[in-house]
């Protein structure tokens, strides 16, 4: 049972799609199965980069599936570790993850885009977080949206339910590329095999930092660098001392993990 949720392995990369029609709803056992994916990706250390986008044209994801809320699914139940669609909460995900919005991304689903490290929008893609209209609170939107984009953009987006095309969202860094229609995963597809060319202890190393200092000063910022594991990892590596050698002997570096 895949639950809607499609998975594809190409190298070191895994390509997740959200095909539920018409629109990509999720409901509960599609958020679990989102769950038990990015779970295995986290744990697989063939697995370097994942990108998650969604089928057709219309639509990434507008969600939570509300025929499903009508059938009686709430929504305070268990969606999963890493909350609704797997990437509200952090659960040491150390590996990069890149959104290709292939249509609307609204509430849940915009959750998802902001969980990730690297959007790629297509031009026709749009951005909301309705619940507000509907008397609901967009929790993981209303704490992160903040952290990525200024608060007097952020608050009146989350109070008003509006829509933000590619345009702005490119405008306030909520979106690193705008493509044409079709091409978002083509993009994201480019990027992955970038990253997953590179050296794979960085990642870990930078997405950690990055997320233990996002709230602190600079100064135990530089203390907190040293007590993290994963950069640790990259201090004592030998593919740093890899990186070191190819650069002497002007040659591309063969990187191991180690």
């Amino acid at each position: 049972m895949t639950d809607g949720i499609n998975t594809l392995i190409n190298g070191a990369v895994l390509e997740i799609t959200i095909d539920r029609p018409k629109a990509n709803a999720i409901n509960l056992a599609a958020s679990r199965r989102l769950n038990d994916v990015f779970s295995s990706f986290r744990d697989d250390p063939k697995l370097r980069v994942a990108i998650i986008t969604g089928a057709g044209e219309r639509f990434f994801s507008p969600g939570w599936d509300l025929k499903a809320a009508a059938a009686g699914e709430e929504s305070d139940s268990d969606w999963g570790v890493g909350g609704f669609g797997g990437l509200n909460y952090p659960r040491n995900l150390n590996k990069p993850i890149i959104s290709a919005v292939n249509g609307i991304a609204c509430g849940g689903g915009f959750e998802i885009v902001l969980g990730t490290d690297i959007i790629v929008m297509e031009e026709h893609a749009r951005f909301a977080l309705p619940e507000i209209n509907v008397g609901v609170l967009a929790d993981a939107g209303t704490i992160k949206l903040r952290r990525r984009i200024p608060y007097h953009v952020a608050v009146e987006f989350l109070m008003t339910g509006r829509w933000m095309d590619a345009t702005e969202a490119k405008h306030w860094g909520l979106a690193n590329h705008i493509v044409p229609r079709g091409q978002a995963l083509s993009k994201a597809r480019e990027i992955a095999r970038q990253l997953a060319a590179g050296p794979p202890l960085l990642f870990p190393a930078i997405k950690q930092l990055m997320r233990h200092t996002e709230t602190v000063a600079e100064g135990p910022a530089f203390e907190l660098h040293d007590s993290l594991e994963a950069v640790q990892k990259v201090v004592r590596s030998d593919d740093l001392k890899e990186g070191a050698r190819a650069f002497s002997e002007k040659r591309p570096p063969r990187w191991t993990g180690r």
